[in-house]
């Protein structure tokens, strides 16, 4: 049974899926599964804050690195937010919607069309890859981490939101 509800294999791999839990209701918005999950998988406190200054870093060095690389700032503009399109997976459910979100803000993407654009003299690679790097840095940098398939307000960096008062 839990096949059937259990995401493709590469959907499988990129979306944090939780343990499960025992004694504890397994699906958000049940009683006493919103709080424990969130203090059970996400980053807090130091941590949270050294991934969130994490992500700044990122974002500051692709800045300098693009800068240097001289492609143009209205090509930076215009793709920046390009891995946000990944949001249209949740329009197919969540957990399609958090490995598609997942893929697209991992730092997997763009160190490796950046490696294809050195290595393979690629400038438009080059370029994207340090685009790509300054979204995901941007995002870290705010606080939106990777999806877990329970909601999209759960992340690795903590519940995006306000928090419920209950």
């Amino acid at each position: 049974m839990d096949r059937l509800h259990s995401p493709p294999g590469f959907a499988h791999f990129v979306s944090l899926r939780l343990p499960p839990l025992r004694g504890r209701h397994p699906r958000p918005g049940e009683a006493g599964s919103a709080v424990f999950r969130e203090q059970a998988t996400a980053a807090a406190g130091g941590v949270r804050a050294l991934l969130r200054l994490e992500g700044a870093v990122v974002l500051g060095v692709a800045l300098a690195a693009y800068a240097q690389f001289g492609a143009g700032w209205g090509v930076f503009a215009l793709w920046l937010l390009a891995p946000d399109l990944s949001m249209l997976g949740y329009l197919a459910g969540p957990r399609v919607g958090a490995a598609l979100y997942n893929a697209a803000h991992s730092y997997v993407g763009p160190v490796l069309l950046l490696a294809l654009g050195v290595l393979a003299a690629m400038p438009w690679a080059v370029a994207g890859g340090l685009i790509w790097f300054a979204h995901v840095g941007l995002d870290r940098a705010l606080g939106y981490g990777l999806k877990y398939a329970a909601g999209f307000g759960l992340t690795h960096l903590g519940r995006i939101g306000r928090a419920d008062p209950w």
